[in-house]
């Protein structure tokens, strides 16, 4: 049993086609399927089931696959031991980000970053959570940035910041005159929503503790991107929701239509999330210390009560 042959059979295992893993793995599709059958008969199992479109495993190859990304971790970890003790950053580095984060955390850091670690070559995913953790489990992304707290067992949560929900409500001329708001004063059947799969959404929902019912509803909308949500609600269509960090980039007019909370201040808690292996630390460790560095001067807020993602409505309150 060799290295090579489990990296084989992980490839073949997401793609469940023998050409495209070949093609990841970067030899013939004869050379592989030789291998993987190699690998079978000195197990004296079957991995593969080939009889199936696509390729699926087998009962004993499920486990097979299991084991064999925890042996591919491990025998990495050899070469990051040793870029540890070099003091190497550099090489491939896979960053999942969440949609929500991408348009105004990526740009506050990433020219700094690049410019400090030049020898490290960055390969970035939009990707919604459950995506990003996923891939964080199979080893097809080094590091994630999203919403926390997970309680995802087998990853590891760094927190980076606290990024606030702040009220942009533009048909609600009795709550701008209002100095703060309260959470009470927010209407979970009068909210514009992004669309299922962004963790935000949840943690709107979560904050409001209600649960969406459309079926009363005249209007049954949500989007897959705060501007939309902002447009809509200028045309007197509702209420929304925006992280802090994205309304610095609103027009002079709209911003007249934000409202903070009172504290302490619902946020999200922002994390740069990894695998419990914790291969490529000092890549992780330089991103953590970039970020912290760039958004310590934009997000101040102390007082705040974290509105965790999770369906459990679950709040920490941070001081």
């Amino acid at each position: 049993m060799t290295i090579t042959q489990l990296h084989y059979v992980l490839a073949v295992a997401e793609h469940q086609n023998f050409t495209k893993a070949a093609q990841k793995v970067f030899v013939t599709q004869p050379t592989l399927s030789m291998q993987i059958q190699k690998l079978e008969e000195e197990l004296e199992v079957t991995i593969f089931d080939r009889t199936k479109k696509p390729i699926q495993l087998t009962e004993v190859g499920q486990k097979i696959v299991q084991q064999a990304r925890n042996i591919v971790n491990e025998s990495d970890r050899i070469q990051d031991i040793v870029d540890q003790q070099k003091g190497f950053i550099g090489g491939i580095f896979r960053l999942g980000v969440i949609p929500t984060v991408m348009p105004t955390l990526l740009p506050m850091f990433i020219g700094n970053f690049m410019k400090k670690y030049p020898k490290v070559k960055l390969k970035i995913e939009e990707l919604h959570t459950e995506a990003i953790l996923e891939k964080l489990k199979e080893g097809h992304l080094d590091a994630a940035i999203a919403a926390t707290p997970l309680e995802t067992e087998g990853i590891k949560e760094n927190v980076l910041y606290y990024e606030p929900f702040v009220a942009y409500i533009p048909s609600k001329p009795d709550l701008l005159e209002q100095d703060k708001l309260d959470v009470d004063d927010l209407d979970i059947n009068n909210m514009l929503l992004l669309e299922d799969g962004h963790c935000f959404k949840d943690g709107v929902i979560n904050l409001c503790k209600a649960s969406r019912n459309y079926e009363d509803d005249q209007l049954q909308l949500e989007s897959g991107s705060f501007e939309t949500l902002i447009k809509l609600a200028n045309e007197g269509l509702g209420m929304t929701l925006l992280p802090y960090l994205h309304t610095l980039d609103l027009k002079e007019s709209e911003k007249k239509n934000l409202k903070m909370f009172k504290d302490p201040v619902p946020a999200r808690e922002v994390s740069l999330i990894y695998n419990r292996s914790e291969l490529k630390m000092q890549i992780i460790d330089a991103l953590r210390s970039t970020i912290a560095g760039v958004v310590k001067g934009a997000i101040t807020f102390q007082n705040v009560k974290i509105i965790s993602p999770l369906n459990k409505k679950k709040e920490y309150q941070i001081n």
